[in-house]
């Protein structure tokens, strides 16, 4: 399984030899650095291999994580389930040349917030009729239950106003489309979720 950490940075397009325009998400990287390795055969009790990504000053973290990670301070240390552990020793580095133009890659990031929204921007309803006696009722839920469903109680899941944004999604089906190892880039078709410097995980599919 390949893997990479990475910063979104923006969207951009790509013009393919056959014409045809693609569009993409820049994701800064830089080499991920193995911290520990962990084995079914360990007290761990499962294959992962722990990394660290963008360094971070020592004075800014805690005598654990520095022990843990032999001196050397990371602002992010983050773990990928996988098979072939034997591959990877402490130390080592990951880089972006893991991956080729045309992998198939799954990207997991946090999403904006979008703090207390209604239900036609959370779920996407329609709204009340702007005619015939309705004044303020555009942008209203309409009824969410009564006495002929559910026994006149709000069943569970009713979608209704709330909180919305700030979750971690996952996206699939995606593609590399671009490397550039001298500059840290690489180009993912389509969007990619979060805010620009939002951390983005790419995993191969």
């Amino acid at each position: 399984m390949k893997f990479i950490l990475a910063r979104k940075e923006r969207m951009t397009q790509i013009w393919g030899e056959d014409g045809r325009v693609a569009v993409g998400t820049i994701l800064k990287t830089s080499p991920l650095v193995v911290t520990q390795v962990k084995t079914k055969d360990s007290k761990d009790g499962y294959d992962a291999v722990q990394v660290g990504f963008e360094e971070q000053k020592a004075s800014r973290l805690t005598k654990a994580e520095l022990g843990h990670t032999k001196g050397k301070g990371y602002k992010v240390v983050q773990e990928f389930k996988t098979d072939n552990v034997s591959e990877y020793q402490v130390g080592s580095e990951i880089g972006i040349d893991t991956f080729a133009v045309g992998d198939s890659v799954e990207v997991a990031g946090t999403v904006k917030g979008r703090g207390f929204q209604g239900v036609v921007k959370r779920h996407g309803f329609h709204g009340g009729r702007r005619t015939h006696g309705q004044k303020h009722s555009e942008r209203e839920p309409g009824s969410i239950g009564g006495g002929g469903r559910a026994g006149g109680r709000v069943i569970k899941g009713m979608r209704m106003a709330g909180r919305m944004g700030g979750n971690r999604i996952t996206v699939k089906g995606l593609k590399v489309l671009h490397i550039d190892p001298a500059k840290g880039e690489i180009i993912i078709s389509g969007a990619v979720p979060g805010a620009k410097g939002t951390l983005i995980e790419v995993v191969s599919a």
